[in-house]
């Protein structure tokens, strides 16, 4: 008969520091490789689980090339060499001519929470551009101090005009404790939202263009999504929206429990892509017409929109200017440590790198030094908000780190490979 603590025993057998094959979840390559160029290894995924049940649906991975190089890096290399972005440019001119409206309306909806790169975005549309756009923001979970400034400083330095649109917060709080415990991925929801509000108030409002900044195949994603400017709309796909996946769990199956409606759920449900094309709204990247580079998106927020650093560095990284307006966020990129092994200072470096901003060998020291860094100042209030203790967070983390990437040594965790221990 086999007790509850041996089950436990041969759970955490899985990750035994000399175990010769350890199992690799979520559809990871077992083998475990980093990019010769920049800092991120294979196992960083190449979409988002967003509407599947649960964390163990396989999903893909970010390409290598022969060279042990990735598609990201191999894309800033196009970026630099094969495009000519005088002709992007024009292509943007003749899309917004084609949208451009004389009669004091809004021709484009710019989603964004006023960061760095939104406030790129609808700043350089209108004053450089001449265009009227309407800003639509789908809230935070819950704002910090300099997220909130730089969200007004965005509409009354910048001059744009705003709607924030924030969900039903019980519904929201608990969306975000399912996918915690169900997919490890507190930001599902969120990002559920944040991807469709672009496109629904575009229908509401009657403005056809939507423009987003970078596409994420930039870091990552499918490379193929690099060569067109539009989000594909499969993202818009839900054939019963009551089947539609939030936490990992199916709407119906959270509606039957009673304490929410359907109609709760409204905001997550995203427009029929046949409702879109009926209301002709076609949705780009400015990241296709314009080189996207996020420190210089940095520059021009600051100086044309007031967006501020933070004063002290993101927990978990060195930097001080991205992703910096919601107390959940570092605790996003934490889950992607314990799943992928890639923290935050991965992103930000490999980003950087790719850029020109910092060495490979800077990067790997930079990833060494703050990317398992546990995120401390906001820990407290995502306990609240999520209704868990302590312990009831550590295990569901512990619950879904993948063997191949981590091993229990002397009851301290520790990652199998790292960017540092590379040959």
């Amino acid at each position: 008969m086999t007790t509850t603590a041996d089950s436990a025993d041969l759970a955490l057998d899985r990750y035994a520091p000399d175990r010769a094959d350890p199992e690799a979840l979520y559809g990871l390559p077992s083998r475990v490789l980093f990019c010769r160029h920049c800092v991120i290894s294979n196992q960083r995924p190449s979409s988002t689980v967003e509407y599947r049940k649960t964390a163990e649906a396989k999903q893909g991975t970010i390409g290598f090339d022969a060279d042990g190089v990735c598609d990201a890096c191999r894309y800033q290399e196009i970026k630099a060499e094969g495009i000519r972005w005088d002709k992007r440019e024009a292509a943007l001119v003749a899309l917004l001519d084609k949208h451009r409206r004389g009669d004091g309306g809004y021709d484009v909806i710019v989603p964004g929470s006023g960061g760095k790169d939104s406030a790129f975005t609808s700043h350089v549309l209108k004053y450089r551009y001449g265009m009227n756009p309407l800003t639509v923001t789908w809230a935070p979970h819950k704002y910090t101090q300099i997220g909130w400034r730089n969200f007004e400083n965005w509409v009354h330095v910048g001059g744009l005009d705003n709607l924030l649109f924030t969900p039903n917060g019980r519904l929201h709080r608990y969306l975000t404790r399912q996918a915690f415990l169900n997919l490890l991925h507190p930001f599902q929801p969120f990002i559920v939202g944040q991807r469709i509000i672009g496109p629904l108030m575009a229908a509401r409002f009657g403005v056809p263009l939507v423009m987003y900044g970078e596409n994420q195949a930039e870091y990552g994603n499918n490379p193929d999504e690099n060569s067109r400017p539009t989000m594909d709309r499969k993202f818009f796909s839900v054939a019963d929206p009551q089947e539609m996946v939030l936490g990992g769990r199916p709407i119906r199956d959270i509606v039957a429990e009673g304490e929410f409606r359907i109609n709760d759920f409204a905001p997550y449900i995203p427009p029929a892509a046949s409702y879109l094309e009926e209301k002709k709204v076609e949705v780009h990247y400015l990241g296709y017409y314009l080189r996207w580079d996020p420190q210089e998106c940095y520059y021009y927020a600051a100086e044309n929109t007031g967006f501020q650093a933070n004063s002290e560095r993101t927990e978990g990284t060195y930097s001080k200017y991205s992703s910096i307006d919601d107390q959940i966020d570092m605790f996003h990129y934490y889950t992607t440590l314990a799943k992928f092994g890639i923290g935050r200072a991965t992103y930000d470096a490999a980003q950087e790198i790719r850029n020109g901003k910092i060495t490979r060998e800077e990067g790997v020291q930079l990833v060494r030094r703050y990317d398992q860094e546990f995120p401390m100042k906001y820990f407290k209030e995502f306990l609240e908000y999520i209704s868990l203790d302590e312990a009831q967070f550590h295990a569901t983390v512990d619950r879904f780190r993948s063997p191949h990437l981590w091993k229990l040594d002397g009851g301290s965790w520790q990652l199998r490979h790292a960017v540092w221990q590379e040959g």
